[in-house]
């Protein structure tokens, strides 16, 4: 056995350790992912969002305490005797009547929805929507669009502003009817577009000199430069559409190089509105799909979170273990 080979194939052997895996876990949490959004759904077609908390883990008795309904109305609501146990969890109950624990809990949900329709008093006291001090954020609440522009635009130039957070903000808004869809959309890819184009511009008029110096007020940094550089040599006009989605925050990074280095303008536009519509819509998107009730969302965003990690841990493997020019692991 030729030694020199052993590491090589030890490389191998991990890499498809870390496929799998990361293949494992990405289809482990796409489930849990969309039995938490499921779980949201129905219990803001029952009207209480905050209900979308309960699991199957939960007991009879914390259902009871945590979701402050009556412990007879519930029995009654899911036709349970008097006498079960209330430490009895809603698993086992599940297990007991021959249905997934799943659709157990969405007709909990229903029950505790129906015997405390004065739920949306307790949705104000904990709702994330209510619990924001930021006065940016505040400011959203109060004034819709033009707050959102302004907080894209100086986003998109560079200024370190909550530009996810607020867009996200807007889609929670949207679902309670306090904005629209179409002009919610509309306003944020502008802003987010026009914020480009003035990075852009500036790359365009500054000297390399005055970028080193002045540069860090809108995010430019020797280090975020030398990245986006490297992704430049690599991907070209794609380095503006993946800078506006998954790496946004290199973003003013990108326009300044770009207006600095005489990218073609179209190619730069066309990248940018493509890149801000999916990065607006995802955001929105997400607020939508949460609500206003943090600890409703906390498990669907968790969840999420973990989806898109596996993703890119799986993307990252399979790419060095077949994506290499003489990769492979045969």
């Amino acid at each position: 056995m030729n030694a020199s080979r052993v590491p090589r194939r030890w490389r191998r052997a991990a890499l498809l350790a870390l496929v799998v895996a990361a293949a494992l876990a990405s289809a482990l949490f796409a489930l849990r992912t969309y039995q938490t959004f499921a779980l949201l759904q129905s219990a803001r077609a029952a009207g209480a969002p905050e209900v979308s908390s309960i699991r199957a883990w939960m007991t009879l008795r914390y259902v009871v305490d945590h979701y402050h309904v009556p412990q007879t109305a519930l029995y009654e609501r899911l036709g349970l005797p008097p006498h079960v146990d209330p430490a009895t969890s809603l698993k086992a109950l599940a297990d007991e009547r021959g249905v997934s624990p799943f659709r157990y809990v969405q007709q909990v949900q229903r029950a505790v929805a129906d015997i405390a329709p004065e739920a949306s008093d307790v949705r104000n006291k904990t709702g994330w929507l209510s619990t924001l001090s930021d006065e940016t954020l505040a400011a959203l609440l109060a004034y819709g669009y033009p707050v959102l522009a302004l907080i894209l635009l100086v986003g998109a130039i560079g200024l370190p502003v909550p530009t996810g957070l607020s867009t996200a903000v807007a889609g929670s808004l949207i679902s309670n009817g306090s904005m629209g869809w179409v002009w919610s959309t509309t306003v944020a890819v502008a802003a987010s577009v026009l914020g480009d184009a003035v990075g852009y511009g500036l790359g365009r008029l500054l000297s390399a000199h005055a970028l080193e110096r002045h540069g860090r007020w809108i995010g430019y940094a020797p280090a975020r430069r030398q990245r986006v550089e490297r992704l430049f040599e690599r991907l070209g006009g794609v380095t503006i559409f993946l800078t506006r989605t998954l790496v946004s925050h290199l973003s003013s990074v990108v326009n300044l190089l770009a207006g600095a280095g005489r990218y073609a303008w179209g190619g730069f536009l066309g990248f940018t509105i493509i890149g801000r519509f999916v990065w607006t819509s995802a955001y929105l998107g997400l607020g939508y799909a949460v609500g206003a009730d943090l600890e409703a969302a906390a498990s669907f965003l968790g969840n999420l979170s973990f989806l898109l990690i596996s993703l890119a841990v799986l993307a990252a493997a399979a790419f060095f273990a077949w994506g290499r020019p003489g990769a492979g692991l045969a």
